[in-house]
């Protein structure tokens, strides 16, 4: 950790006031930042520090993705072209097919990527559905993020229905098959949160992630709350034990939401899923109620375009909405102005006003917005006195960014991740120039290539490798090869 000094870039702070510093400086001590200002003002004060100098550059709070998947980078583009299938493809592929190895080399290749791109806390749900059954899983993708020095939030939970729930393990490089309860599935949440969550100095966090919000999962009842029969049908076993361990832990809760899920979630009223340390994730189909109750319960909502989401009305109604990439399978990057931009696009196109969602509001959703999501604004999203010093610089020196004027419209219209050339995070220099300083980056790709494609093999997805459809208007699709179940050993 070194003491440093950004001297000379304009500063977009993103700060209560929201200032935007020309031959702007930011000082970093003890992986904080000490004081944003003038470069006049700071370059005296701070004389000593390493100095950073950001002549034609901007300097802004490193970016924060509140939603992502853990394995998308190591399947991406497989059974793009048939995307109302490719959950059917990737679920059992992730429950029956993966290895060790193969979240270890997720982690490192996509806190890379991320890294590459400005992001400096990202979002990893363990699978399509939370797989924590095996511990490991979960630790190894979060030893990547260590390695690499970027901040993970690791979400872990029970995955869906069936209950037992079957998977395969090859810890023996050999298919082992297991069936696994709803309880041992929470061990193993509960197994990660011990040994992860606070680690690599801080930067490790783990949340529970149950697949759904639904009270209860309980395959003895089949029922919601609302059609119970009966007190003892209508236990609210999921809401009830997912509540318990956050309590037990102080964890925070992370979960997806679809139409009538809120709504059904808010009856157990001692344990709903909602509230001020929940965000929920798509909230398609929401009705104007369930708007309504996640304003009153202070749940945030983070979004991915091109999901449908009433973003609007939950915005209106003061609800605190993140744009988040939801990982980069099929066929996303983890390239948060990308993501920006298109579910500004996405709200032109729907509402018919193209003056929906401005730059500063943009911005605001890939930093402060999805830092307080994540319960983080009091260390992250923001260059500001005290907090985490988490920075990226861009190099604004470049056509596509030229004239420097209007700083925040440039950088949400016009700039991508590899703009990015250094991040820092708790005041370490992880990357510079463009030249990451933590990782052997091509040992990292060659292992994730290997891995990839023994996962390929093992699960027979070459089938879902289409050609690309050159002269074609469209396509059309068979019956998708759905990975088997492989056999017990």
């Amino acid at each position: 950790m070194t003491d440093l000094l950004l001297l000379h870039g304009t500063i977009i702070t993103v700060d209560r006031d929201r200032r935007i510093i020309e031959d702007g400086a930011v000082a970093i001590s003890n992986g904080r930042i000490a004081e944003v200002g003038t470069s006049a003002e700071l370059e005296v004060r701070h004389a000593g520090k390493k100095v950073i100098d950001c002549r034609g550059k901007l300097v802004i709070p490193g970016l924060v993705d509140a939603h992502g998947h853990a394995g998308h980078c190591l399947i991406r583009t497989i059974g793009a072209d048939s995307p109302s299938l490719w959950m059917r493809i990737v679920t059992p592929t992730y429950f029956h097919y993966v290895t060790q190895d193969f979240w270890y080399a997720d982690g490192l290749v996509s806190a890379l990527e991320r890294l590459r791109a400005g992001v400096t806390t990202g979002t990893s749900i363990i699978g399509s559905m939370p797989r924590s059954d095996d511990p490991a899983f979960a630790l190894n993708h979060a030893r990547g993020y260590g390695e690499v020095g970027i901040r993970e939030i690791l979400c872990v939970g029970p995955a869906g229905q069936p209950w037992p729930h079957p998977v395969t393990r090859w810890d023996t490089g050999r298919p082992e098959r297991h069936s696994v309860s709803f309880e041992q599935m929470m061990e193993g949440a509960e197994a990660v949160i011990e040994a992860a969550n606070g680690s690599a100095d801080g930067r490790i966090k783990v949340y529970l992630t149950p697949f759904t919000i639904a009270p209860s999962v309980d395959p003895s009842n089949p029922s919601t709350p609302d059609r119970a029969v009966s007190p003892t049908a209508d236990d609210r076993m999921q809401a009830r034990r997912i509540r318990e361990v956050a309590r037990k832990w102080g964890v925070r809760i992370h979960s997806d939401a679809f139409a009538g899920q809120v709504r059904m979630a808010f009856q157990d009223k001692e344990n709903a899923l909602l509230g001020p340390d929940v965000h929920l994730q798509h909230c398609i189909g929401l009705s104007h109620e369930e708007v309504d109750i996640l304003a009153e319960t202070g749940t945030h909502m983070t979004h991915t375009p091109p999901g449908r989401g009433p973003i609007l009305d939950l915005m209106s109604k003061g609800v605190n909405v993140a744009i988040t990439s939801d990982g980069t399978s099929p066929r996303r990057p983890f390239d948060m102005f990308q993501m920006a931009r298109m579910a500004q696009f996405m709200q032109h196109v729907l509402h018919a006003d193209q003056y929906l969602l401005p730059p500063g509001k943009l911005m605001e959703m890939i930093t402060i917005d999805a830092a307080k999501a994540l319960g983080l604004d009091h260390e992250i999203g923001s260059l500001e006195v005290g907090k985490k010093a988490d920075v990226a610089i861009l190099d604004m020196r470049q056509p596509h960014l030229t004239p420097n004027w209007m700083f925040v419209h440039r950088l949400m219209y016009q700039a991508v991740g590899s703009d990015v050339e250094t991040v820092i995070v708790d005041g370490k220099i992880l990357m510079e120039d463009r030249k990451v300083l933590t990782t052997d980056v091509g040992a990292a790709l060659d292992f994730g290539e290997r891995e990839a494609w023994a996962l390929v093999d093992r699960a027979g997805l070459r089938a879902h490798m289409h050609a690309p459809g050159w002269g074609r208007m469209s396509r059309t699709f068979a019956e998708p090869v759905i990975p088997p179940v492989p056999p017990a050993v």
